[in-house]
């Protein structure tokens, strides 16, 4: 029989299966990537059990849970436990704590399916608790450097050439602006900050030092940066990418009309996609409507309609380069220059995208 394990950074680093047997509530709230949900209790019959345990103590508890989960209920259960662990031999059990729960799963598939699994000693607490410190040591051990740039310069497209990049957009499942929402929904901040932990672990483990990161708010879409790492970012090296705006403007048509079209589309269908794309596009919109003050909302907003109905009826996206042009120049463009002043004591090289990433990488090479 394979012990049961504290070995947590070559789990992660090795995506070991793990099998999670809280309560669906408590994994919605945050587990790790890949994970496998497969309680001992759903939320009702964990609400009881604890209720009892305040009112009557740990035996009665127990007593109680298992009067709630028994006969067709349990084997079902066990059924599913033993399923996993058959797939995933080398895998392993969690529990909150690594306590009752993890052992009651242990006890069960083994009595009840001759099945010997080992659990995570600690449990998700402890693992969760890993996964912060390894943010935390990576902060204060390494080096950072920011992609700044005005908008749609392709500063994903650099962090996808580099080795060392972490894409804190990518991870958050969005594109950290007003426009920025996908078709899927973002992960809870618990699951960003855990793959985002994850990601850093494994680049650490080729033995990196320096990573590189597009310089975001504190907020990526509503997923909050760590503290500990956005305060870091605030007085990290920057390197400036540049682009022409046409360039610019051609990358924004591809990213958050062509392709976003098409990710509704897949997600949703061919029959309610489009009208799905449309209407986040039109709430992209509308949510930056104080700051773009009513005359010019209604004037994109009019341009984006017509846009939209041109390419609903004939798959023509030319026109939805006039609202783009439009948000560049008037919006976005006015805001980042301000920034760029800001910031310049802070910029080290500015280039366009092929430069830039040959510096990236020779700078990491140093």
């Amino acid at each position: 029989m394979r012990d049961n394990s504290a070995h947590f950074r070559d789990i992660f680093l090795h995506d070991i299966p793990m099998m999670d047997v809280r309560a669906p509530v408590e994994f919605v709230k945050g587990a790790f990537p890949g994970v496998i949900n497969l309680p001992l209790m759903n939320d009702v019959e964990r609400q009881k059990v604890g209720t009892s345990y305040k009112q009557e103590g740990q035996q009665a508890a127990i007593e109680l849970g298992h009067q709630l989960v028994s006969g067709e209920l349990k084997q079902a259960r066990i059924e599913a436990w033993a399923a996993f662990a058959n797939e995933h031999p080398e895998g392993f059990l969690y529990c909150f704590r690594g306590g009752l729960r993890s052992q009651i799963t242990q006890q069960w598939l083994k009595t009840e399916a001759g099945i010997q699994y080992p659990r995570i000693i600690g449990g998700y607490k402890a693992m969760r608790n890993f996964l912060i410190g390894v943010t935390e040591q990576a902060v204060a051990e390494c080096d950072f450097v920011l992609i700044g740039g005005l908008t749609g310069t392709g500063k994903t497209e650099v962090l996808q050439q580099l080795d060392n990049a972490l894409d804190l957009e990518g991870l958050a499942n969005h594109r950290g602006s007003s426009f920025g929402k996908h078709a899927t929904p973002q992960p809870g901040q618990i699951d960003f900050e855990n793959q985002l932990a994850i990601d850093i672990l494994k680049k650490r483990a080729t033995h990196l030092h320096q990573f590189v990161i597009e310089d975001e708010g504190r907020i990526v879409g509503s997923r909050a940066v760590p503290l500990e790492l956005y305060r870091t970012m605030q007085a990290a090296t920057l390197v400036w990418l540049e682009d022409s705006f046409e360039g610019r403007v051609e990358r924004i048509l591809k990213d958050y009309v062509i392709d976003l079209c098409a990710e509704f589309i897949e997600v949703q269908g061919v029959e309610t996609g489009f009208s799905g794309y449309a209407e986040r596009l039109k709430q992209s919109l509308s949510s930056i409507v104080r700051r773009l003050g009513g005359e010019r909302y209604q004037r994109l907003s009019a341009i984006m309609d017509s846009a939209l109905e041109a390419q609903e009826r004939s798959g023509d996206v030319d026109q939805h380069r006039a609202w783009i042009s439009a948000m560049l120049s008037e919006y976005y463009d006015p805001m980042y220059v301000h920034q760029r002043d800001s910031k310049n004591p802070r910029i080290e090289f500015a280039g366009e995208q092929a430069a830039v990433v040959e510096y990236l990488r020779h700078r990491t090479a140093r």
